[in-house]
């Protein structure tokens, strides 16, 4: 995650659909692991809010993010949407570093039922060789441990050149490699995908379900 990509088309997505998740599942708190990383050169992040179609709520939410460039704002989304579970910035003021990277998967409230939501710039480690963009799947492992049997990771993962049903597949097969315990659902716009990894059977057969009724309002598919 760089502060440069706040307010974009994905982050409209990334809004829309963990808000929907968080509040369709009935569960107390999104917790958002950021992963900072610095701003480049590049004109990433300057797309649209509202190429995502998004709820309007959100589209003035990502506007407001755009606008300010600061990362609190983040905190306000259960107020602009009118949900009723808590928002939290999992130490944001940590920035991922290619020689401590344990920092942030570590401390992980475990009070309530979540949806912890991981936003690295790529998403999870490729096969070869991984890097401050990426999350690790023994980081994932580490995190599972640390939260309620219901709740749920979602990973931001962007696209690869790789058909995301087939992304899904090899990353599927790598994390049950680690996790062979987890269960995992997809669900793809654009070039953005996220995983969502759990350890309830039950609770991933209601987010398969949930997904499937997101897809028949938005430009989406699942997987």
């Amino acid at each position: 995650m760089k502060l440069q990509y706040l307010g974009d088309s994905k982050d409209s997505f990334k809004w829309d659909y963990h808000d929907y998740l968080t509040n369709a599942l009935g569960f107390k708190l999104l917790n958002i692991l950021l992963m900072m990383t610095p701003d480049d050169n590049t004109n990433e992040g300057k797309t649209k809010p509202d190429w995502f179609p998004a709820r309007n709520e959100i589209i003035q939410f990502c506007h407001e993010l755009r606008v300010e460039r600061d990362i609190s704002i983040i905190k306000l989304l259960p107020l602009k949407t009118g949900a009723s579970y808590k928002l939290n910035l999992h130490k944001p003021e940590n920035y991922i570093s290619e020689t401590d990277r344990n920092s942030f998967c570590y401390g992980i409230s475990n009070h309530c039922d979540q949806v912890v939501f991981l936003d690295p710039d790529n998403g999870l480690e490729p096969e070869r060789k991984y890097n401050k963009k990426h999350v690790r799947y023994s980081e994932i492992s580490t995190m599972l441990d640390q939260i309620s049997h219901n709740s749920v990771i979602s990973v931001f993962q962007h696209f690869r050149r790789i058909k995301f049903k087939d992304d899904f597949a090899r990353i599927k097969e790598r994390l049950l490699a680690v996790i062979p315990s987890a269960h995992l659902a997809g669900i793809f716009w654009h070039q953005l995908m996220f995983v969502v990894i759990g350890k309830s059977e039950r609770t991933m057969g209601n987010i398969r379900q949930l997904n499937k009724a997101y897809a028949e309002t938005y430009p989406i598919e699942i997987i």
